[in-house]
């Protein structure tokens, strides 16, 4: 059985005709898991607590009996499930920390006809070199910035239609980044699963190249921006977008109107103390009476001071500062690309 650094299977061409199959259990799965991995796991997470306890409690040796005993009623499904994912028989197994986990199901499927590649250092040595790798300026980050209901990731995404290399920071962390950002969502994921995504994202684009993302604080819902990634959005030049305030109101009507009043009425709680008792009674008040211009406007107040204070602390560097010619995403996208 050969053995293969985290840094050959995330270079190396050839890795791609290979499943990458992580046999964890499906809870450690679901926190956070490699790009493209399928879970394949040993143990359940009963299982696995089980066999951690006799590890710490008892002895290794009745660990190791413990997990032998758990995984040999599960041979064939192994086998059998790994052919369906790996067609050709070939894959990449890993484990927490490449050890008796990944080296046991290697060893079977190797014993089944697999050409089999084990990954040193499991997911945790994978994740250091992720986490690495957003650490090191690879790419040119273009950020475009604007006040609430500027409409910048419609304009992003237009930007990629148009060709421009684009990453969706809110796509990935399923929220659009306010009190309200959560609406229509699905759940978000963990901080370590958005940064393994944004890994993915970043790798589709040759290094060197031109990279669009919007302007975020560090968190993005309950999502984290780690450190090492963050540091590189704070510093990168901005494009400032500018529009009539109408624009921005009519585009929270579009986005947010359609949703459940008392879900509305909950996110304007969630900011009640910056917004000011006054304004919120005003916006539950406009939300009942279906008057959800109103409502736009006034949590417009709380977010238009958060944004002033958040570029005087930034103190970017502007590159352009574009003033939008039309309420049309992909006219604006237009307007950016053709500054260059």
């Amino acid at each position: 059985m050969q053995t293969l650094s985290p840094q050959d299977y995330f270079t190396d061409p050839a890795s791609t005709d290979f499943a990458l199959l992580d046999v964890r259990s499906p809870g450690e799965y679901a926190t956070g898991k490699l790009p493209g991995a399928h879970n394949l796991p040993l143990f359940t997470d009963a299982e696995r607590a089980r066999v951690g306890t006799l590890y710490k409690q008892t002895s290794p040796d009745a660990a190791l009996l413990s997990g032998l005993e758990i995984a040999g009623g599960k041979m064939r499904w192994l086998v059998e499930e790994a052919r369906r994912l790996a067609p050709n028989n070939k894959v990449v197994v890993h484990c927490w920390r490449g050890g008796q986990r990944s080296g046991s199901v290697a060893w079977l499927l190797e014993r089944a006809g697999f050409d089999v590649r084990q990954l040193i250092g499991g997911y945790k040595s994978a994740r250091h070199y992720i986490r690495t790798y957003l650490g090191e300026a690879r790419h040119e980050l273009r950020v475009l910035s604007g006040p609430t209901g500027s409409g910048k990731t419609p304009i992003l995404l237009a930007m990629r239609e148009l060709g421009a290399n684009v990453i969706d920071l809110e796509g990935l962390a399923n929220h659009k980044g306010s009190a309200f950002g959560a609406l229509g969502e699905a759940p978000q994921p963990s901080s370590e699963e958005f940064e393994n995504q944004l890994f993915a994202e970043f790798r589709r684009i040759p290094e060197g190249e031109t990279v669009w993302l919007e302007d975020e604080s560090r968190l993005i819902g309950h999502v984290c921006l780690s450190d090492c990634f963050y540091d590189h959005l704070y510093a990168a030049p901005i494009y400032a977008l500018e529009q009539p305030l109408e624009w921005r109101v009519e585009h929270l009507v579009e986005n947010y109107a359609r949703h459940p009043k008392e879900e509305l009425e909950a996110s304007f709680n969630r900011i009640r103390k910056k917004l000011g008792g006054q304004h919120l009674n005003e916006a539950v008040e406009a939300l009942a009476n279906d008057d959800f211009a109103t409502a736009a406007r006034i949590a417009l107040v709380y977010y238009d001071k958060a944004y002033h204070h958040y570029g005087q602390r930034r103190q970017a560097q502007v590159l352009a500062k574009v003033v939008a010619a039309s309420r049309s995403a992909e006219e604006v996208a237009k307007q950016l690309l053709a500054l260059g």
